[in-house]
């Protein structure tokens, strides 16, 4: 099976090279070098490329940004995942989509499943949520897996953040009135590689983060404990630190479809940024 993985130098995109995915199916990984929102680009590669599963890593990720340059997010975040999911039809290949947690409103009490209803708060959310309408209506093979909180050795992340921080302060605070749950981006490639791999492919609409829920000061003060920081990590409010972006207050995603319908073991979040840590 050929595998076209886009986004290859991002988070997830670099983790997925170091599953067994790439050494069990012929991988295809591209960046830049193929330009997604040009629909004469993508098609050109997939004809000179036939592939049977595309993985879509690729997106505009920078939420603060997004504000200002929503039509840029859009493009990436939707124009051309609308492209590969046409191209995806035209050569009878499954499209597997990654998403986010951002399509939601959160602030609900309960976790969100996949049936929940969408109601992004700001840009990115409204791009991402544009993307997956696309995919939908595109009549093409596919799989949407939205996930959240990525954090990897690789980029910038909230992981990497507060690591760096704490080795530069004597104090941190970090919002404790945003919950949701942390993932590992090595697991959610290890999740993609068992469903490629053994052709575990069920059309529709998943969820995949880490087991478990967390603030994100929760989150910090265990990276701290995990990492032997002797530092004091202050809770606070979004409210303490303006932003031109709205985000999602409880935006836990219900992972129980996807470990029933696909047979996916899931790490805790705790489990997972150990492991991270001691790669790290």
């Amino acid at each position: 099976m050929v595998v076209w993985i886009t986004g290859a130098e991002g988070q997830l995109g670099r983790s997925l090279r170091e599953t067994a995915m790439a050494a069990r199916e012929e991988c295809l990984f591209t960046d830049k070098e193929v330009d997604l929102t040009d629909r004469g680009a993508v098609e050109a590669f997939l004809a000179e490329h036939p592939v049977e599963v595309i993985i879509n890593c690729a997106a505009y990720t920078d939420v603060e940004r997004a504000e200002a340059e929503e039509e840029r997010a859009y493009a990436i975040n939707a124009t051309a995942v609308g492209y590969l999911a046409e191209a995806a039809k035209a050569h009878r290949a499954l499209l597997i989509h990654i998403s986010t947690d951002y399509v939601f409103m959160g602030g609900c009490c309960s976790m969100l499943t996949e049936q929940s209803q969408p109601n992004p708060i700001n840009a990115y959310g409204r791009t991402k949520l544009a993307g997956e309408e696309l995919i939908r209506q595109s009549g093409c093979n596919y799989m949407i897996w939205r996930t959240a909180w990525l954090y990897s050795p690789y980029g910038k992340n909230f992981v990497k953040t507060i690591l760096r921080l704490s080795a530069e302060r004597e104090e941190l605070q970090v919002v404790d009135d945003q919950i949701g749950s942390p993932t590992y981006a090595r697991d959610l490639a290890e999740a993609l590689s068992v469903v490629v791999c053994e052709r575990r492919f069920q059309e529709g609409i998943y969820h995949y983060t880490n087991l478990g829920e967390c603030s994100w000061w929760e989150f910090a003060c265990e990276i701290c404990r995990l990492a032997g920081r002797d530092i004091k990590v202050r809770p606070c409010t979004s409210a303490d630190y303006p932003s031109r972006v709205n985000r999602p207050k409880n935006a836990v995603l219900d992972k129980r479809k996807i470990q029933q319908r696909l047979g996916l073991a899931i790490p805790h979040w705790k489990e997972s940024l150990k492991r991270c840590l001691d790669e790290l």
